[in-house]
């Protein structure tokens, strides 16, 4: 399912137009990324919890040249999906 899809799911079961919608979507995501940012966690009881995670610094290998170089850190999103959602898709 892309953006669109999505877009169209949420209008036919929440009756709103697809250009509503698409904004509801858009503003959840904003809302959710700008959570992640200032480093707090986005809890939606049922569905899941997004999360951030530091990744240390490490060394790695250029492919090309096979010389030594360092990854910086960087923190990467999370997501851990709820019980009712593990249910679901087990189902």
């Amino acid at each position: 399912m892309n953006k669109q899809e999505l877009i169209t799911q949420v209008s036919q079961h929440s009756g709103l137009t697809k250009a509503d919608a698409e904004r509801a979507l858009d503003a959840t995501i904003h809302a959710i990324q700008a959570t992640l940012k200032s480093g707090d966690d986005v809890r939606l009881v049922g569905f899941g919890t997004f999360t951030t995670a530091q990744r240390q610094k490490s060394e790695g290998r250029n492919p090309r040249t096979g010389e030594k170089i360092t990854i910086a850190a960087t923190r990467l999103p999370k997501f851990r999906a709820g019980k009712q959602l593990k249910d679901a898709v087990a189902k």
